[in-house]
């Protein structure tokens, strides 16, 4: 059964719809009552007969319309009766946000779920899980009111996460530095659905360009390394695991209920798989950026270095030499010559390119226009320093995303500094070049995108 339901439904009711501000119930039934959404949603409560000038209903049965998916948000000695309820109504989808099952040792409710979603055919997400973000239908049962998470624009990058609070607080972060998100599931205890099924269907999904996975334990691990290679043959796949600690392993049983297993042999398969192995929340985000942002792929290794700042392009030079699938480029004989006719004479012609501390706007789109024909290199990585006065912003911003739009290799950017130079690596980025804050950050990026392109 396909799962598209979950991120297209038409009509959903919300189970455990509520009138308290603040209550689970009542923020998703609220997500759902933006203007963003243009399906139908029904609130189901028992205890109301009207819930924010909807109608409420009693039990899904008695909803006179076909529904595709239900929300279930009740305490979960609950959820199997509402299971039974919602197939008698024949709806085949279900999202159980309810928390109480295996992860905190309550296997005798577990089992009567199992029971339940076997004997009505239903599909469920969860339990105990945040549910789905889908930016282009709008359909969003996350519990967590806008306020105080914000949700990404429409973007790229689908987020699958074993975890509920870990992938909210990468959302939110996500949102406020600008990321495009395409999908968003947080699974939790995956009695049904699992990781390996959101791969297989994301591998298929067009509004998805990079999927990344945030897991703690895999349920059937034949099946997620199948899943994993097809993937990762389609798409780039950036995985984090947690509990790669004896700690962290303990933490992972009571967190979801599920067993870490040995950081090895996770780590093994992920590599078999040609997954793009991230060791901290960092480097996520430093990879989706790479692979979200930029619209063409390296042909090559060998990168160019232009930079106004010396010590800037030395350190990042060391990082270059230091990185497993990076080399440093040697800068073609034509284009030596064309820019030392050009730049002053003190300026370094060579690798990092130092365009001095006194460049201008037009000094930069020389270095990077001539970089660019240059057939020595495979990927331009520009150091901007805005600190320096000379620098019109505005002017470098056009050019910089001009030349990026035009060229056939990458262009990635370091802009260091406080917000002003924040507003300028915004605009860069808004149109396709990942901006990193420190060498190190992005030349890691580098380094992965060039692992999986070469």
């Amino acid at each position: 059964m396909s799962l598209d339901v979950f991120f297209s439904a038409k009509s959903i009711a919300v189970i455990g719809a509520s009138r308290e501000p603040g209550r689970v119930g009542n923020v998703i039934f609220t997500n759902f009552l933006r203007p963003g959404f243009k399906g139908k949603v029904y609130p189901v409560n028992p205890a109301a007969t009207e819930i924010m000038g909807r109608k409420c209903y009693a039990s899904v049965k008695d909803i006179p319309d076909v529904i595709d998916l239900a929300v279930i948000a009740v305490p979960g000695q609950f959820v199997p009766k509402v299971i039974d309820e919602c197939g008698k109504k024949k709806i085949r989808h279900v999202i159980i946000i309810s928390s109480g099952f295996r992860e905190v040792g309550n296997t005798k409710l577990d089992d009567e779920l199992k029971k339940a979603l076997a004997r009505t055919k239903i599909r469920a997400i969860g339990p105990n899980c945040l549910g789905v973000l889908d930016t282009a239908s709008q359909i969003d049962t996350l519990f967590l009111p806008p306020d105080r998470l914000l949700r990404p624009k429409q973007g790229g990058i689908s987020f699958i996460s074993q975890s509920g609070a870990l992938s909210s607080a990468v959302l939110d972060l996500a949102a406020q530095e600008g990321y495009g998100f395409a999908k968003f599931v947080s699974y939790g205890n995956a009695i049904d659905v699992d990781e390996s099924d959101f791969l297989e269907y994301f591998v298929n999904d067009p509004a998805t360009k990079v999927i990344c996975i945030y897991i703690e334990g895999v349920h059937d691990g034949k099946k997620f390394l199948a899943a994993a290679q097809k993937a990762s043959r389609a798409k780039p796949v950036i995985v984090l695991k947690g509990g790669v600690t004896e700690a962290g392993g303990r933490a992972t049983l009571s967190h979801t209920g599920s067993l870490a297993g040995a950081a090895e042999i996770y780590l093994g398969v992920f590599r078999q798989a040609n997954l793009i192995i991230a060791h901290d929340l960092e480097e996520v985000f430093d990879y989706m950026k790479i692979f979200e942002k930029l619209k063409v792929k390296p042909r090559g290794d060998r990168v160019q270095i232009i930079t106004n700042g010396g010590g800037y392009g030395i350190i990042t030079s060391d990082e270059v030499a230091q990185s497993r699938h990076l080399s440093m480029a040697t800068l073609g004989i034509e284009a030596t010559k064309l820019l030392k006719k050009q730049f002053p004479p003190i300026a370094v012609i060579s690798n990092p390119l130092d365009v001095l501390g006194d460049a201008t706007e037009g000094r930069y789109q020389l270095a990077i226009d001539a970089c660019l024909k240059d057939k020595n290199n495979d990927i331009l990585l520009v150091i901007m320093l805005p600190q320096t006065p000379l620098l019109n912003l505005e002017k470098l911003a056009v050019q910089t995303i001009e030349a990026a739009q035009k060229a056939k290799k990458p262009i990635v950017a370091i802009v260091t500094g406080s917000e002003f130079a924040t507003r300028f690596a915004r605009r860069l980025e808004d149109h396709g070049i990942p901006c990193y804050e420190f060498p190190v950050r992005a030349v890691r990026a580098l380094d992965a995108l060039a692992a999986r392109s070469t």
